[in-house]
């Protein structure tokens, strides 16, 4: 399947004309203040500030006030928001915004910032907020009404809950949904005649794929359990989100929410790991670490280069295939710690503890996992990520695929040359089901952040355990 795109340009108008829109406070504020008559009746000070001191103040602002609307999810496809909700949104945020902006102006004793300044900055930068926020509100509607950025949607189910959704979808274009048609064991009969039958339960996991579908609607009873937990092991490693209308609590998980489209209530069984932009980040981050990384350590690889050639016959660097994002295959690079053509005789196996096929200077980079570090080519090349799931063979995956739960969901991200399980202890001969469920809860909770703080624990995991 295609990456998604469809949301990447509403977030990134949304990044842009909230830039402008607090730039634009900041400056229509000083301008109203010091430069008008409008506030004349307010008393002044001798001396009037310069304007370069708010302007280079703004720009110390501007990124905290950036991270405050992102820290409440309002950087995403929007689709589904009313106006009102997004106005209550922008009056928490500049409220919060003021008090960062009169901290930092507190601990600047350069001069004194204007408190009506800062009264008159909170108004305007509320109604700037919100006239940027209702550009793209329309902008928004007027791509949905010319078929542009929508996500393209399908229902499981043929019921009479089945049938609400289509009629609110179908009545309501501009939501940014394109229904292609609905999944059921038979055709739907009174419910769902105008919308095309693709198959049933058993049958979804392929078409899906095929139709590029973003988004499952699922509307099903209880006897249909089965065959749903079917397709969901189908679609694990698989970028689709589906959301069910509930109607039993016990299938409520802990991880899942709430969402309302159009009046019908969703649970969200599961969520899409990461955004378009938040590709872009985690791409960005290990491009600049990695590049960083390979510029630091170089001599450090001719060392080890060296050393390697030495010891035994062969290249210093191995090539193995493993499988990462989307199922697809690569070639893994690491440096050769074991004598040439090692599985020649035993096939695929996994490394022992004291694996007689190693060499010395083997032994030693496999136990300070030095060998792994050619695989940063792989992150500049794409291929890998600096943290992710630690990819694997794919002659062992189609051995775990079957026997450990949500095994395949690991490929629904980049593998990584580290990991949160690697840094938990799991590495080497450990329990497979237990990393599983820690790159799980990795992908579920993925964040800058969170690659940041697997990247600072990695090293003192290094010093602390071996691999072999």
């Amino acid at each position: 399947m295609a990456p998604r795109r469809n949301d990447f340009l509403i977030p990134t108008l949304a990044v842009i004309l909230d830039a402008l829109a607090v730039e634009f406070a900041f400056v229509f504020s000083y301008w109203l203040r010091f430069n008008t008559t409008a506030l004349s009746f307010l008393p002044l000070g001798e001396d009037i500030p310069s304007f370069a001191a708010y302007f280079y103040g703004s720009l110390f602002i501007l990124p905290v006030w950036l991270l405050l609307f992102k820290s409440r999810n309002l950087y995403r496809a929007r689709r589904n928001i009313a106006l009102s909700d997004e106005f209550v949104a922008i009056v928490k945020i500049a409220t919060l915004g003021m008090l960062v902006v009169m901290s930092a102006a507190f601990f600047y004793r350069a001069f004194s910032y204007s408190r009506v300044v800062f009264g008159l900055l909170w108004g305007t930068s509320i109604l700037s907020l919100f006239a940027g926020r209702y550009c793209i509100y329309y902008i928004e509607r007027a791509l949905y009404k010319r078929g542009r950025e929508l996500r393209r949607a399908v229902i499981i189910g043929n019921n009479e809950t089945a049938s609400l959704i289509h009629r609110r979808f179908h009545n309501h274009p501009l939501l940014g949904y394109k229904l292609v048609g609905y999944f059921a064991d038979s055709p739907a009969g009174p419910f769902l005649q105008d919308l095309p039958h693709l198959g049933s339960l058993r049958e979804a996991a392929p078409v899906m794929a095929a139709e590029g579908i973003e988004l499952a609607l699922i509307a099903v009873d209880y006897s249909v359990y089965p065959d749903l937990y079917h397709l969901l092991k189908e679609c694990e490693g698989v970028n689709v989100e589906f959301m069910m209308v509930p109607d039993m609590l016990e299938i409520m998980a802990d991880s899942a929410r709430m969402e309302v489209i159009e009046g019908v209530p969703f649970i969200q069984i599961k969520a899409l790991p990461m955004t378009t932009w938040g590709r872009i980040v985690k791409r960005t981050f290990d491009i600049a670490v990695g590049g960083i990384l390979c510029i630091f350590l170089s001599p450090l690889f001719v060392l080890l280069t060296v050393a390697i050639k030495l010891e035994s016959r062969g290249p210093a660097f191995f090539r193995q295939e493993r499988v990462g994002i989307d199922g697809k295959s690569f070639l893994m690079w690491k440096f050769r710690s074991m004598k040439a053509d090692a599985e020649q005789e035993t096939g695929p196996v996994w490394a022992a503890e004291k694996d007689p096929r190693r060499t010395r200077i083997g032994r030693f980079l496999r136990s300070t996992s030095l060998d792994e570090l050619p695989q940063l080519l792989n992150v500049l090349r794409g291929e890998m990520s600096l943290v992710g799931p630690r990819p694997e063979r794919p002659y062992f995956v189609q051995q775990f695929k079957d026997l450990i739960p949500k095994y395949l969901d690991r490929h629904r991200v980049k593998t990584g040359m580290t990991g949160w399980a690697q840094v938990n202890g799991l590495r080497g001969n450990t329990s497979l089901e237990e990393r599983v469920k820690y790159d799980v809860y990795y992908i579920e909770h993925w964040s800058l952040w969170f690659d940041i703080r697997i990247l600072l624990r990695t090293f003192g995991a290094l010093l602390s355990r071996h691999a072999y």
